[in-house]
């Protein structure tokens, strides 16, 4: 009897959900009525939010009656040399469910040159309460909750670095509060993650490790202000487990300014702070994105 390995299982669920946002894409072109920006800038992991961290909003412009989708490529590289390539395709039905998936490519740079490390990663997500944008007269955020399914096709480093497992699972819950010409007339956006995860740089680098192998919840935020309709700045930070005792895993963080030179396009770049990276103190870079939303 013949087994499909989770890796191949996962590429070939990831062809098929680019498949269908792709046609998603071609058919509702003209279907999503949320504002600009609503669908977020795309994170490294492929749920919708910002570039480091997962937001409560849905992915796409759909409505609560409409099928929304976005397709992104983002390329992040560090003074150390290692670079991050991430692909990703999620669709958002009815502003409540939202499935992802996303293939992360980690080079190593000169730490074992030539090599590099692959995750793939489906992502789930289902509005629970609230409404970021029609919610004005009300305190409470719209909230999500998520999970994110990931498997390390390459552990040969992060095994020899101490990691325990190949697979993970990541559960969020995301509060995101948008303000209309809350900020000196400009609208402003704030959100706040809880995750629990036990994955080492992203899950890059495994999952669990020799100091620590059960899940910790951390924290993850976001905030943004549009300073015109078609462009925001913003901030990110996000906690990460410290699990390996070869090194201390650091907390990430960004400066991003996203603009749309169309509702259907964003292009994001940002300075980034990754921390320690294998045997790699403080590793800086540069982040960016485009992104085709529907």
């Amino acid at each position: 009897m013949r087994t499909t390995s989770p890796s191949i299982a996962l590429r070939s669920l990831y062809v098929r959900l680019v498949l269908l946002a792709l046609l998603s894409c071609a058919g509702l072109v003209r279907a999503g009525d949320r504002l600009t920006a609503t669908a977020g800038v795309g994170a490294v992991e492929g749920s919708g939010g910002g570039g480091l961290v997962p937001w409560a909003l849905i992915g796409g412009y759909g409505s609560r009656d409409q099928v929304g989708a976005t397709a992104h490529l983002t390329r992040v590289r560090t003074d150390g040399g290692y670079t991050l390539t991430t692909t990703a395709a999620a669709i958002g039905v009815h502003d409540t469910w939202e499935a992802s998936l996303a293939q992360m490519r980690f080079g190593l740079g000169d730490t074992v040159p030539g090599q590099s490390v692959k995750l793939n990663v489906l992502g789930l997500k289902w509005r629970v309460l609230g409404d970021a944008v029609y919610d004005q007269d009300r305190w409470w955020p719209q909230l999500s909750v998520g999970a994110q399914f990931k498997h390390n096709e390459d552990m040969a480093v992060p095994t020899a670095l101490g990691a325990r497992h190949a697979s993970g699972t990541d559960l969020y819950a995301s509060a995101t509060k948008i303000w209309l010409g809350g900020l000196a007339g400009h609208n402003a956006l704030a959100n706040l993650t809880l995750r629990s995860t036990r994955a080492n740089q992203f899950g890059l680098l495994g999952f669990g490790g020799d100091v620590r192998d059960q899940a910790q919840w951390v924290p993850e935020f976001s905030g943004a202000v549009l300073l015109r309709d078609d462009l925001a700045v913003g901030v990110e930070w996000r906690r990460k487990p410290d699990n390996l005792s070869v090194f201390r895993e650091d907390s990430a963080h960004d400066v991003f300014v996203a603009w749309w030179p169309v509702r259907n396009l964003s292009l994001t770049a940002a300075a980034v702070h990754l921390g320690n990276i294998a045997n790699k103190a403080s590793q800086r870079g540069w982040y960016v994105s485009a992104q085709a939303i529907y």
